[in-house]
């Protein structure tokens, strides 16, 4: 399998890179996630209008590059090197994924308005019970005259207090745990005043991003609001959550390159009874440790995104073994740097401790460890 880029890609990989060395300052960042409205907006347009990488893996006739799932993972591994804590994952992977697979005129305006820098998404699909489980839906709708009515409570809508828009999973047929049965539906949205019917309790993640759990009592939308077929909606939801894993499985690859190289430098400069700490054999081979894990993390994410076009079975497989292997790595290279790193690691000072806080959420994000081993399991089983 060829891993190698081709030259449009790593002129876009170079100019991302290019883009956030020079405007994207971390201890600003840190700041605003902690104290301000969590994010930069003006950033968020410069990559619309500046880079145009709010459009790169959305197809030309909504303004977008056309590009694919490499483009996406050059993207977010740059915004790992970075920490970038704006919405790229949730807006454009998540969101313009199940835009493109539910279609239609709303859908498409709405595409456009991602590209353009205007929409961000947040997608509603956790519920208070059913833990990673994303088939595991109580919230329901219903048909009222020319309307929809939804009722439930989501958790854990990531980008919910910064969203434009959010889209909702709900029952309109089948029992709790059914994959047939699952509609999605679009809502328009403002966080400082959300539609009637919707509850909003926003908070700040351990790892400097935003996020809410949702009240829906009564929600009433148009009949336009639904995405794709009624009931039909779980094949498009498995595929673009795979995509987002692959894109966050890149982001962690970028947040490990920083980590590791940002060790290996400390263990140069740091002194201990007169001389560098890296020189000491034994913290050499743990940094060798590190490289090693780091050199699996971006084989297994480089391979989950070549498979994404694969069918379901076989992309689902190489997505879960992934999310295992990164989620692995995430860990070993994560505590090994602070550890290395001493107390300082885990200061608010240090960019390590940052980093580490990121890592550790990308290991419980879309589901954990033993959830992908499981699903890995039951596709690799006879007869799958």
């Amino acid at each position: 399998m060829d891993f190698s880029m081709t030259k449009e890609q790593e002129l876009l990989r170079d100019a991302v890179a290019g883009y956030l060395a020079t405007r994207y300052d971390l201890t600003k960042s840190r700041t605003i996630a902690k104290t301000g409205t969590g994010w930069q907006p003006e950033i968020w347009r410069g990559f619309a209008d500046d880079l145009g990488i709010l459009g790169a893996t959305l197809p030309e006739s909504v303004g977008g590059i056309g590009g694919g799932p490499v483009e996406s993972m050059v993207v977010a591994e740059q915004f790992g090197q970075a920490l970038v804590v704006e919405p790229f994952v949730d807006t454009v992977v998540i969101g313009g994924g199940l835009l493109q697979r539910g279609g239609g005129a709303r859908a498409e305006a709405l595409l456009e308005s991602i590209v353009g820098g205007s929409a961000i998404i947040g997608f509603a699909a956790l519920e208070p019970n059913s833990g990673h489980a994303l088939h595991d839906v109580t919230t329901t709708a219903r048909r009222d005259g020319d309307e929809w009515v939804l009722d439930g409570a989501k958790v854990v809508v990531s980008s919910a207090p910064l969203a434009t828009h959010l889209i909702v999973t709900a029952r309109t047929s089948g029992a709790r745990r059914d994959t047939e049965g699952i509609s999605l539906f679009l809502v328009d949205f403002d966080p400082a005043n959300p539609p009637a019917g919707v509850e909003l309790h926003a908070y700040r993640t351990i790892d400097d991003r935003r996020a809410g759990d949702l009240v829906l009592d009564r929600l009433r939308l148009p009949a336009d609001a639904l995405l794709g077929a009624e009931g039909q909606a779980w094949e498009s939801i498995d595929a673009t959550i795979d995509e987002a894993i692959a894109a966050t499985a890149a982001e962690a690859v970028g947040c490990m390159r920083k980590v590791l190289g940002d060790t290996v430098e400390y263990a140069k400069q740091r002194q201990q009874f007169g001389q560098p700490i890296g020189s000491f054999q034994v913290l050499q081979h743990r940094m060798v440790d590190m490289y090693m894990e780091l050199e699996q993390a971006i084989s297994a994410a480089y391979l989950a995104t070549l498979k994404l076009d694969a069918e379901p079975n076989e992309r689902a497989r190489a997505v879960s073994a992934a999310k295992v292997t990164i989620a692995r790595a995430a860990r070993f290279i994560g505590q090994n740097a602070v550890q290395l790193h001493g107390g300082m690691g885990m200061t608010e000072e240090l960019a390590i401790g940052h980093y580490f806080k990121r890592l550790t959420a990308i290991e419980h994000e879309f589901g954990s460890s033993d959830a992908h081993i499981a699903r890995y399991a039951a596709l690799t089983a006879p007869g799958k």
